[in-house]
């Protein structure tokens, strides 16, 4: 009923930018935190960034001062702009959407996932 698309990963080098989007559609009512997770190979899925509906943000230790996460809630989309990038930043960046109300169900809450996009940062 909802779908994540990702856009913006690829390769860079050491020190460059990149910014991903991420957008919502479907039977969407309304979404309440939108963030970023990576996953590196052979580690767990983290957290990089999150935002609620309101503008609240909350970012890894190791992204802070470097990236930037931002909604456009009219249309559900979701950006991280990544500066200063680093070899160790390599990772699938997925998008998530939490707390999100459908049309079509407006007593329940649903969480989804994008399927992921790869960020390359060579040394």
């Amino acid at each position: 009923q909802v779908q994540l698309v990702e856009s913006g990963g690829g390769l860079v080098q050491a020190g460059g930018s990149l910014r991903l989007s991420c957008a919502a559609s479907g039977r969407i009512f309304s979404i309440n935190v939108m963030g970023w997770y990576r996953q590196a190979p052979g580690k767990q899925r983290e957290l990089v960034a999150a935002i609620t509906r309101g503008g609240s943000t909350n970012y890894a230790d190791s992204v802070k001062g470097r990236f930037t996460i931002s909604r456009d809630n009219a249309k559900n989309t979701v950006y991280l702009q990544m500066n200063s990038l680093k070899p160790e930043d390599t990772a699938v960046y997925y998008c998530n959407a939490d707390g999100v109300i459908l049309t079509t169900a407006p007593r329940a809450k649903y969480d989804y996932w994008g399927q992921g996009t790869q960020v390359t940062v060579s040394s």
